[in-house]
């Protein structure tokens, strides 16, 4: 019996330990997410922030973002992007940007188009505070589709009449990038979250086509032809098919693109 009296003797100081290790695991964490959060000590930090892009608006986007956070250092992210069917933003700059080149400001002029992103993304906050705060590193994904039903080209008959074709279809892209930021707790229930600057880069393919409401004779196809070859995309290379009823023309190449801007959300 007597040997029985130091196994009870450590089983009860490793159980002593691993109680006051469990308490002392939770304090840090609601010690340090209590003055800049907002939050009681009894909440804990918060875990869960929703966000709204306040800048895409200007670019006629909505863009939504959920972001969870994993511990102190680590967080993932997930943004939806959608923007409704409409003429290109900044289209004046753009159109300055293109000069005297009739054509290519035809097609700039009556271009509509809608688009869909969706961006998952991995957050590292190496700062002191961590939890979702401070500046962070977050290398991110982007598929984007770009949709139009109004890509107009002109082109003349036999007889030198303008007549056109409108081409419908999209693009898809898929890049990848680093995104530098910076989120900062606005009270105790929302936050503010500023893309500082995440360049991306990758490819990007597209596929439009449209049928003739007349047959087109060799002479129209080979101005039409000209038309399309001749709309100035840099870096793409361009498949270009007409035929006597339909217009096609394919695109491939890189594709780049830069996140910006300042969030809005709550966080719970």
């Amino acid at each position: 019996m007597k040997s029985t009296y130091p196994l009870l003797l450590v089983v009860f100081i490793l159980l002593s330990t691993r109680v006051n290790a469990q308490q002392n695991s939770v304090q840090p964490g609601l010690q340090d997410s209590y003055p800049a959060s907002g939050e009681t000590e009894n909440s804990g930090p918060a875990l869960n922030l929703v966000k709204v892009n306040l800048s895409a608006i200007v670019l006629k986007n909505f863009s939504l973002q959920y972001e969870r956070v994993l511990n102190k250092k680590f967080s993932a992210a997930l943004a939806f992007r959608v923007m409704p069917a409409s003429t290109l933003p900044f289209k004046k700059q753009i159109l300055d940007a293109v000069g005297n080149d009739p054509d290519t400001r035809e097609v700039v002029e009556t271009f509509k188009m809608s688009n869909i992103a969706i961006t998952p993304e991995f957050r590292f906050y190496p700062g002191k505070k961590g939890y979702g705060r401070g500046f962070y590193l977050a290398p991110f994904f982007r598929y984007a589709s770009y949709k139009t039903n109004q890509l107009v080209f002109d082109y003349s008959d036999g007889l030198g009449i303008q007549r056109s074709i409108t081409l419908s279809g999209k693009l898809n892209s898929s890049t990848a990038g680093l995104l530098l930021g910076a989120q900062w707790p606005l009270g105790k229930m929302l936050v503010l979250d500023w893309w500082i600057l995440g360049p991306h880069y990758g490819a990007g393919n597209g596929d439009f086509a449209g049928l003739s409401s007349q047959p087109m004779n060799p002479i129209e196809q080979n101005d039409l032809r000209t038309e399309l070859e001749n709309l100035d995309i840099p870096l793409t290379r361009k498949k270009v098919t007409v035929d006597a009823n339909s217009a096609r023309m394919e695109l491939d190449g890189p594709w780049a693109g830069v996140r910006a801007g300042f969030s809005l959300g709550i966080k719970f």
